[in-house]
C-alpha cells in the first residue's frame, strides 16, 4: 500500500533452467501424466504429503502440484509449483521429501527413479552450495583501503572483501509534483527512507567492516550537517611539499568545488585538476601533499578522499588523517576506485582546529603514480538542485506559464536518495539517471544496480564494461516492505534474487543460482535468530526469484531483503527497537560472511559479542586496573574472543587506536588529577566487536575521598507501545520515546493516527500509523554508555577521585562497595520494557533484587548514596506487576517513594526548604525535549520523602511536584533525584549539584 510502486518486470512463472527446458519437452513427448483412476488420488496425496513439509510460520502462497508424470524409462517426476522452492531446501528436508513420496507411492511406482522438480530445478540443487564446483570466487591481495595499524587479522572475516551495501530510497525530486518528498508514507514514527538506514548507518555497516570488509555505500554515511572540502585547486585548503627533482606535477581532470548548487548533470570531478608524482622506496626522497579545513563544531565527521586511477597506479598509496585522537594510517590502492569519494572512516575533530589529511609517496615500489585530488570531510546538505524537466512541460501545455526554478532538498545529505549522492561522487550520468532527468524515482532505484556494475567494471568481473575496477564479493539491498495483517500478526521478512532470463551466470562461468544461495543463508539466519530471541513466531516469508531491478541488473550475487512490513504495528513493535535491529544486522553479516566463505573455500569465524563486567581499581597513586569479562554468544559457537583491545581517553579528549591484551585485564600508570575513560572490544580471527560501555575514573592530589560509580543505565528500547482491543494501538513518545543505541536517525515525529480502521489513502494520507514530520532532518541522541565520564568530571570538581563500574559487575560481587563511602548510582532512563509483544522477559529493571540486597548491605555498614534517574519510583510503583518487596526497599532503605510519574514538561528543577543548606540556591535545567546532544527525559519522577530524616530538597518548576529528596540517618545517608544528573543542561550546574550532595554526604558523615 505504497504511492509508488517500483515496475514489476513480465516473469514467467515456471522460469526454466535451459536443460530442464530441454529435458521437459522431450519429457512430455516419452512420458504419460497420471490420470486414471487408480492413481487419480495418489495426485492429492502426493500434493497433500508435499504441502506437510513446509515449516512453521513459512508465510509463502499455495504449494500446488503441477504435473505428476511417468516418463518412459523408469522415471516418475513430480513437478511442484514455484512456492514449493520457497522452502529453505537442506539436506535432511530433501530426504524427508523423497522419502515421504516413496512411502505414499503404490507398488508398481515405488521402484521408480523419483524426481522431484521446483522452478526448474530438483530440489536438491536448491540446497545451499550444492553446486559447489563453480563459485562467484574473488581473490584482491590489495583492497581498496587498508588501515596500516591494525590489532587483529580477520583472516576468517572478510578480510580483503568489498561489498556494495544499500538501504532503501531518500528523499527525491518527484516531478510530476514538483516538490521534494520521500519515497514512502510517513507512518509509525518513521518512513522507510530513513528507515532502514537505522540497521545499516549503525549496526550493519560497522560489523561489515569490523570483520575486514570494503563497504560501498551509493548514499552519504556521515550524518554530521557539515561538510568540509579540501582541494587541491583551492590553495587555501592544500600544499605541497617537493624539490627541485621530486615534485608534484598537473595530472589533468579532477574534482573542483567551483559552485554550491549543482543543476542539470553537472560533475564535480571534471570541474578541476589532480596532481601526480612517482612512488619512492626510499624516505629521503619523499614528497607529500597536504589538506586542511576549519573544523566548525566538535564531533564525529566522515573523511572521504579522492584521486584518480590512471595508468600505472600505485596499490599503496599512504594516507594519514590526523585527528583528535591521534593519527590513523591507511595504504589505498588507487588502480581501483579513482575519481569519486573513497571512505576512510569517521573521526572526532575539535572545533577551531584544522583537519589534516596527508598523502605520501613512499611506497614499496619505485616507480609507480600516486595522485591527489581533494579531501570531503561531513556529510553536509544536498546541493544537487532540480526541476521539471522540460518533457514534462512540453506534455502538458498548460503548465509552460509556470516558472519551473531548480530547488534543492534542504535536507541534510544522508536523508536523500542514491541518484543525488552519486552525481556529487562523479558517476557518469548514465548511472544515477538511466531516465536522462525525466524521472528521479525510476533513476533512484535502478541507478542502484548500475552503480554496482560500475564499480565492478573494468575488474575481472566485468573486464568489458568501463568502471572503477573494484572486485565486488556480492550487493545487497536493504528494504522493508508495505502492507498489514487483520489480526495484527507479523508479516515478517522477504528475500528476492533473480537467476536471469538470459544471461545465467555472472562473470565467465558462475550461475546465478549463487544468489538463491545468499537469500536462503542470509535469510535463514534472519528467520532462525529472531526465533530463538524474541520472537518465536516470526514469519519467513519467501524466497522470490523475481525480476526486481535491483535483483536482475547487478552482476554480482544480489539479495533484495524486505525485512518485515514498516506499515504493520506487530512488525514495527520490534521494528523500532535497537535490540532488534542488532540482531538483525548480526545476522545478516553473519549470513554475508557464510556466503563469502563457501563461495572463496575458507573456514570463517564470526566477530565475538561486546564484553561486559568492567570495573576499576587503584592501583597505588599512579596506577589503576581495568577488568572484564567475555560474553559467550549463544546463536554462535564460533563467536570467542581471543584477545582483546582496551581503547584510553584521557579527559575530554578522543579515544587512542588502542592497545592489543591477551587476558582480561589491564593495568595502566596515570597521572593524578586527570580523567581517564577506558572502553573495550573483543577480537578473533573473524573481527572484532562492538565497544563495550564506557568506565572512568580519576585520581585527585588532594582527594577528600573516593567515589564509586556505578553506571545501571544499561537500556536501550522502542518507544512505548499500547493496543486497546482492536480499536486503537500505537507508539507513545510523549510518555516514553525509549532509548536509542547511541543516536537515532530514523525518528521522523509523533504518532497522530492511532484508529486502527483509518485505511492508507494516499502517502501524505497513511491511515493508521501517520506521524508527524518535525524531526525528520534531525539526529536524536541516545543512550552513549559514557555517563560515568559526564559524573566523574563533577565529582573531580568537588575534589574527590573516582572509579567507576557496570551494573552487572556489582550485583555479581566483583565490586566491594563497603570499600567506599560514597557510591553514585547511575540509573538514566533504566526502566523495566519489553520487545515486541512481550515474548521474553521484561529487561532493564532499576533494582534488581540482587542490587537491592548489595545496596541494603552497603547503607547498612554506614556506606553513602547518590541515585538519578528518570525511573527511579516508576519502575517499582507503576510498570506492571508490582513486588511490595521493591516498593519496601524503596521506603525503608532508600528513604523516598513514588508520588507520580511523568511528573513535569517544563525541564526546570527549584530548590526547596530543607535542613540541608547546600541545596538552597541551586536551580537546575536538564533536557526535556529531544535535541542531538544528550537523550531527553520526557517523564520524570515524581517521588516524596519517605520516613523520618528524609526530607524533600528539589521540585519541579511549573508544579512543585518533589524531584528529589536527601535523607540523613543515623548510619547512612541517601540522596534520591527523580531525573537523571547526567542530563542537567550546563558543567556549572552539574558541579553545583553534585557539590552539595557530596558536602552534605561528608557533613552528615562528620555530624
Amino acid at each position: 500500500m505504497t504511492k509508488k510502486q517500483e515496475p514489476k518486470f513480465i516473469h514467467s512463472k515456471n522460469m526454466k533452467e535451459n536443460r530442464y527446458i530441454l529435458s521437459f519437452i522431450i519429457f512430455l513427448l516419452g512420458s504419460l501424466s497420471i490420470h486414471s483412476q487408480t492413481h487419480s488420488d495418489l495426485r492429492t496425496t502426493v500434493e497433500e504429503a508435499l504441502v506437510s513439509l513446509k515449516p512453521e510460520h513459512l508465510a509463502i502462497g499455495e504449494i500446488k502440484l503441477d504435473t505428476l508424470l511417468l516418463e518412459k524409462g523408469n522415471k516418475l517426476v513430480v513437478q511442484m509449483n514455484d512456492e514449493f522452492s520457497y522452502l529453505p531446501f537442506r539436506k535432511e528436508l530433501v530426504k524427508r521429501a523423497y522419502d515421504t513420496i516413496r512411502s505414499i507411492s503404490p507398488p508398481d511406482l515405488k521402484k521408480k527413479k523419483l524426481f522431484i522438480l521446483t522452478s526448474g530445478y530438483e530440489i536438491s540443487e536448491l540446497i545451499p552450495f550444492a553446486d559447489n564446483r563453480k563459485r562467484f570466487e574473488i581473490h584482491c591481495e590489495r583492497p581498496i583501503v587498508s588501515p596500516i595499524k591494525c590489532h587483529y587479522l580477520p583472516t576468517k572475516g572478510l578480510l580483503n572483501r568489498h561489498i556494495a551495501l544499500w538501504q532503501s530510497h531518500g528523499y527525491y525530486f518527484e516531478q510530476s509534483l514538483n516538490r521534494w518528498e520521500w519515497q514512502r508514507a510517513r507512518i509509525f514514527e518513521t518512513v522507510e527512507d530513513l528507515y532502514t538506514q537505522s540497521f545499516v548507518m549503525p549496526f550493519l555497516t560497522p560489523m561489515l567492516q569490523n570483520a575486514g570488509a570494503y563497504v560501498f555505500s551509493p548514499r552519504e554515511r556521515d550524518t554530521n550537517r557539515h561538510e568540509l572540502i579540501a582541494d587541491n585547486d583551492n590553495a587555501d585548503t592544500y600544499f605541497e611539499t617537493g624539490t627541485e627533482k621530486v615534485k608534484w606535477e598537473n595530472g589533468g581532470t579532477g574534482f573542483a568545488h567551483t559552485v554550491s548548487v549543482y543543476t542539470g548533470t553537472r560533475n564535480p570531478f571534471d570541474d578541476g585538476s589532480f596532481r601526480q608524482t612517482k612512488t619512492t622506496t626510499d624516505p629521503r626522497k619523499e614528497i607529500q601533499a597536504h589538506w586542511y579545513a576549519p573544523i566548525p563544531q566538535t564531533g564525529k565527521y566522515a573523511v572521504y578522499i579522492a584521486y584518480r586511477t590512471v595508468k600505472n597506479s600505485t596499490d599503496d598509496a599512504l594516507y594519514t588523517v590526523y585527528h583528535k585522537g591521534g593519527k590513523t594510517q591507511f595504504k589505498v590502492n588507487q588502480s581501483m576506485g579513482g575519481g569519486t569519494w573513497i571512505y576512510l572512516g569517521h573521526f572526532d575533530f575539535a572545533k577551531g582546529e584544522n583537519a589534516h589529511v596527508e598523502l605520501s609517496n613512499l611506497s614499496r615500489k619505485n616507480g609507480k603514480t600516486v595522485t591527489a585530488d581533494a579531501v570531503k570531510i561531513g556529510g553536509g546538505y544536498g546541493n544537487i538542485a532540480r526541476r521539471v524537466d522540460d518533457s514534462h512541460i512540453d506534455e502538458n501545455p498548460g503548465n509552460s506559464s509556470i516558472n519551473y526554478s531548480y530547488t534543492t532538498s534542504g535536507y541534510p545529505r544522508f536523508t536523500e536518495a542514491a541518484r543525488y549522492w552519486l552525481q556529487w561522487a562523479g558517476f557518469p550520468e548514465k548511472v544515477y539517471s538511466p531516465s536522462q532527468g525525466k524521472n528521479d524515482y525510476t533513476d533512484d532505484y535502478k541507478c542502484r544496480g548500475e552503480w554496482v556494475n560500475y564499480l565492478a567494471g573494468s575488474s575481472d568481473i566485468l573486464p568489458d564494461s568501463s568502471g572503477l575496477n573494484v572486485p565486488l564479493d556480492l550487493a545487497f539491498a536493504f528494504h522493508s516492505d508495505a502492507g498489514t495483517t487483520k489480526n495484527d500478526s507479523i508479516i515478517g521478512s522477504l528475500g528476492i534474487y533473480f537467476t536471469g532470463k538470459g544471461k545465467k551466470t555472472y562473470g565467465k562461468n558462475t550461475p546465478r543460482q549463487v544468489s538463491r544461495y545468499l537469500t536462503d543463508v542470509v535469510l535463514t539466519q534472519i528467520a532462525d535468530d529472531i526465533r530463538e530471541t524474541y520472537e518465536p513466531e516470526w514469519n519467513r516469508r519467501g524466497m522470490w526469484n523475481k525480476s526486481y531491478f535491483e535483483a536482475r541488473v547487478p552482476e554480482v550475487p544480489t539479495m533484495l531483503l524486505e525485512l518485515l512490513s514498516h506499515q504493520n504495528f506487530a512488525d514495527m513493535r520490534y521494528g523500532l527497537d535497537p535490540r532488534f535491529r542488532f540482531l538483525v544486522s548480526r545476522a545478516i553479516y553473519k549470513g554475508i560472511l557464510k556466503f563469502i566463505a563457501e563461495q572463496n573455500d575458507y573456514e570463517y569465524q564470526v566477530q565475538p559479542l561486546p564484553v561486559n563486567h568492567l570495573r576499576t581499581e587503584f592501583i597505588g597513586t599512579h596506577e589503576i586496573k581495568l577488568t572484564w569479562r567475555a560474553v559467550e554468544d549463544p546463536l554462535e559457537p564460533t563467536a570467542t574472543p581471543e584477545k582483546y583491545i582496551v581503547y584510553t581517553r584521557i579527559g575530554n579528549g578522543a579515544f587512542d587506536s588502542g592497545t592489543l591484551v591477551s587476558d582480561t585485564s589491564y593495568t595502566k600508570g596515570i597521572i593524578p588529577d586527570s580523567i581517564y575513560s577506558f572502553k573495550v572490544t573483543a577480537v578473533n580471527s573473524g573481527g572484532e566487536s562492538f565497544p563495550s560501555e564506557t568506565v572512568s575514573l580519576c585520581r585527585c592530589s588532594q582527594e577528600k575521598g573516593t567515589v564509586m560509580v556505578i553506571n545501571g543505565f544499561d537500556r536501550i528500547s522502542a518507544p512505548d507501545s499500547f493496543e486497546i482491543d482492536t480499536l486503537m494501538a500505537g507508539f507513545d513518545t510523549r510518555k516514553d520515546f525509549g532509548v536509542p543505541y547511541l543516536y537515532d536517525i530514523s525518528f521522523i515525529g509523533e504518532q497522530y493516527e492511532f484508529r486502527r480502521n483509518i485505511p492508507w489513502i494516499d502517502d501524505d494520507a497513511p491511515g493508521f500509523g501517520a506521524s508527524r514530520a518535525d524531526y525528520e532532518t534531525r539526529v536524536i541522541a541516545g543512550n552513549t554508555f559514557d555517563y560515568p565520564y559526564i559524573h566523574g568530571r563533577a565529582i573531580t570538581n568537588a575534589g574527590y577521585s573516582f572509579l567507576s563500574a557496570s551494573d552487572e559487575a556489582v550485583t555479581d560481587q566483583l565490586v566491594a562497595l563497603n570499600d567506599y563511602r560514597i557510591v553514585d548510582l547511575i540509573l538514566g532512563k533504566e526502566k523495566q520494557v519489553k520487545i515486541g509483544r512481550g515474548v521474553t522477559d521484561r529487561a532493564f529493571k532499576t533494582f534488581p533484587e540482587s542490587l537491592q540486597t548489595i545496596i541494603a548491605d552497603y547503607c547498612e555498614n554506614g556506606g553513602n548514596i547518590f541515585v538519578s534517574g528518570a525511573y527511579v519510583a516508576t519502575d517499582l510503583w507503576d510498570n506492571g506487576d508490582v513486588n511490595e518487596s521493591d516498593k519496601r526497599f524503596a521506603n525503608e532503605i532508600l528513604h523516598y517513594t513514588w508520588r507520580t510519574g511523568q511528573a513535569s514538561v517544563s525541564g526546570q528543577v527549584k530548590p526547596a526548604a530543607s535542613p540541608f543548606p547546600a541545596f538552597d540556591t541551586l536551580h537546575v535545567e536538564y533536557h526535556n525535549t529531544l535535541n542531538e546532544n544528550c537523550y531527553a527525559v520526557e517523564s520524570p519522577d515524581g517521588i516524596e520523602p519517605f520516613g523520618k530524616g528524609s526530607y524533600t530538597i528539589q521540585r519541579y518548576g511549573e508544579n512543585n511536584i518533589g524531584a528529589g529528596i536527601f535523607y540523613r540517618g543515623q548510619r547512612y545517608n541517601t540522596c534520591i533525584l527523580g531525573y537523571p544528573f547526567e542530563t542537567i543542561k550546563t558543567e556549572k550546574q552539574r558541579n553545583e549539584l553534585m557539590n552539595a550532595i557530596l558536602s552534605s554526604f561528608d557533613q552528615t558523615i562528620t555530624h
